[in-house]
Order: C-alpha cells, then structure tokens, then sequence
C-alpha cells in the first residue's frame, strides 16, 4: 500500500503507535479527523513518506525530533501543537510544512524560523486588539490590478504548494493551502484563460485563478472590529460550456465556502449558478469580525468530478476577494513601523500651523498699525494748510 487517504472520516483516538512499520506508504492523509494525542516519532521517519496529512485534528504535544529527507509535504494545520521548533524545520528548501493554527509561541530566538506564522496561531496575535485595517482586496492566484476603483493585490507565489501558508509583509491578509492533486503529474495550482469572460466590465480579473485540491483559506488580519461585506468573485474557466456537448463539459466543481468557521453554502456549483462557464458570478456575504481577523474556507468535500479536462483536476476556484466594513472605521491602515513618522510628522505639523497662524496675525496687525499711523500722519498734515471759508479772529476784526 502507497496511498493511504481517510479525509474527513469521522476517525477517533489516538494514531497507532506502530503506524512507522507501514515501510512501503507514500501519502498519508488522516485530515480532518478528531484523532488525538501525540504524533508517533515512528511516522516522520518512515524511509519513502513523502507527503503527510494530518490537519484539522486535536493533535498535542511538539513536533517530532527526527524527519525522514524524502517527507517533503507536511501538513498540521488546525491542532494544538506547542513547543519548539527541531532543526529539519529549517534544513531543507524544498519542505513544505503547515503549522497554522496552533498553539506556538513566539519570541526573539524562533520568530525568523517560520516568518509569518506567529501571525497565524490560534489566536491569531498580530494587532489584536489594535487593528490597523478595516479592508482587503486579493486577485487570487494572479498579478496585482486595478478593478473597478479597487486595487487588488497580488497571489501569484510561485512557492506556493500542498502543505503552504504566507503572511503579507503588512500583515494585512494571509493564505494557507493543504492538499495535493491524486495521480497528477503537474501540481498546477492556478487556472489560466485567454477566453473572454462575459457578464462583468472586467474581465481581465478572471483571467487567472486559484485552485485547490482540498482546503484553502484566506485571512483578513488586524481588522477593525464590526459587520463586513465578503465579495468573493468566480468564473468557471476549466471546463467546455454544456452545449457543446464535448467530453470536457460534462466537468462539474462542487466545493463548501465556509465564512468565519461557519457553513456559507454547500455544495456550490459556479457554472450551474452562473448559468454557463466563462461567466463572471460575484458571491456578496455578510460577516462580522469581532475578534480583530477574518477567514474565507473553500473546501473541497469529495463531490464534483475529478478527471475532466484532465486526471486530478477537481476542488475550488476564485479569481478575487474583496472585504469592507460595513461601518465608519477610524484605522489608520498604516503598518506599526510607519507608526513614528506619522506621530513626529503629526507633531511637527501641529507645532507648525499655530506658530504659522501667530505670526501672520502679528504680521497683519503691524501692517495695520503702520498704516493707521501713516493715515493720522497725513491728516495732520492736511490741517496745517489753509481751509476755503474759514477765517482767523484778527480777519474778523
């Protein structure tokens, strides 16, 4: 046996201890389980493992010591892991290794061995409680762009993979993925098209999306507490439209969207709620964060097909997200160091407009009184002349 896949099987207890003896396994995938306990050493030194999934468990205690070089795919997402971080964490390149949302702690001597991922805990730390964002705005698997007056960052890492998660410089948004394609050769993870997608004035956002062969979240961090709109934009862009009547249009994609750990819709099917494929289906939900964060879950529950146009080619597709609040927000969106230049900038600026006001004042009221001066000066002047009419006491006489 080389693939042994029991995802979301509503498994219980502990993992065998002698679970290592499997010499011959290659994919492990217990995910989304309830198994509890430690992980047994045995397993990650299993001699030809190469991809281990075990995300989406109550799984404790630390990491094991000891990691066989051919298991490159590690996922432990979603447990209650702790402690520290043993030296394969970091020895090899090619590791791709999920460690979001669990129980972790960070400082000075371990932050730059995982970057990002103290943001990504279960509590998920970074500006909790002083949110800087009240907004983002994502093109999903695909370049920076411009759409529609919103500035969509870029998701196209080319790192990205089976067992990844990524933390934006801001801290503004994360991604995490788990999941490889079954008996694909190529582990693609974004659906291109150069077909023109219809029912939207912006096509080109639907140009590229981001696929996954299982779970796939977004997270919106250091928000501002309060309702939010949730635009989650699709366009089926893998298969042939139905009236063809071509073998790559009888593909069908059905995944879950779950918002904020809750189910949004079930079994969702972009070209049946679309009315066809290539055509765009904006999705608006509402949410409310009230923890300073926020995450958008795409999974994929088995359903669908899973060979069309091609083998392993199944699980969910976005082109782009967009979160607002739906409220007045006062963030500020500017990252902590900038913070300083704000408050000194803020400083100066407020020392410098009194100051500026002051003097034009004493500068308007000198003016004014050399003027008024000048002016009484000048009737004085003008009562030393003679005046028509008037005469002296001695003219009189």
């Amino acid at each position: 046996m080389t693939d042994l896949v029991l995802r979301n099987a509503l498994i219980t207890g502990k993992i065998p201890s002698d679970i290592g003896e499997y010499k011959t396994l290659q994919t492990l995938d217990l995910s989304f389980n309830n198994l509890t306990g430690e992980i047994p050493s045995g397993l990650f030194s299993i001699s030809s493992l190469k991809s281990l999934f075990l995300g989406n468990n109550s799984l404790s205690g630390t990491l094991p010591s000891l990691k066989s070089e051919e298991l490159l795919n590690v996922d432990l997402s979603y447990n209650y892991l702790s402690g520290g971080f043993p030296p394969w964490v970091t020895a090899s390149s090619n590791l791709q290794l999920n460690l979001v949302a669990n129980n972790f702690v960070f400082d000075k001597s371990n932050i730059s061995v995982m970057p990002g991922l103290n943001c990504l805990q279960r509590n998920f730390p970074c500006n909790r409680n002083s949110p800087l964002y009240a907004n983002f705005s994502i093109k999903c698997g695909g370049p920076k762009m411009p759409a529609e007056g919103i500035e969509y960052e870029a998701e196209n890492s080319s790192s990205f993979g089976a067992a990844w998660y990524h933390v934006t410089d801001t801290e503004k948004w994360a991604i995490s993925n788990v999941g490889l394609f079954s008996d694909r050769n190529n582990q693609s993870y974004v659906q291109n098209t150069l077909a023109q997608v219809i029912a939207t004035n912006t096509p080109e956002l639907y140009q590229t999306s981001r696929m996954s062969p299982g779970s796939l979240r977004y997270y919106g961090l250091g928000l501002d507490n309060g309702p939010y709109n949730v635009s989650l934009f699709f366009a089926e862009t893998g298969f042939d439209d139905r009236s063809s009547q071509t073998w790559k249009s009888l593909g069908r994609r059905v995944f879950n969207i779950y918002i904020q750990g809750r189910l949004a819709l079930k079994d969702f099917d972009i070209s049946k709620e679309a009315g066809g494929v290539k055509r765009a289906l904006p999705k608006i939900f509402k949410a409310n964060v009230s923890e300073n964060y926020l995450e958008i879950h795409l999974f994929w529950a088995g359903k669908g097909t899973c060979c069309i146009p091609e083998q392993g080619y199944y699980g969910p597709l976005i082109s782009a997200i967009h979160v607002a609040s739906d409220f007045v927000s006062n963030v500020t969106g500017i990252p902590p160091s900038n913070q300083g230049k704000k408050s000194r900038l803020g400083l100066i600026v407020g020392i410098a407009v009194p100051v500026g006001v002051v003097s034009l004042i004493f500068i308007f009221a000198v003016f004014y009184m050399k003027r008024k001066s000048q002016h009484y000066n000048e009737e004085e002047l003008l009562g030393i002349g003679p005046r028509p009419n008037t005469f002296s006491y001695a003219e009189l006489r």
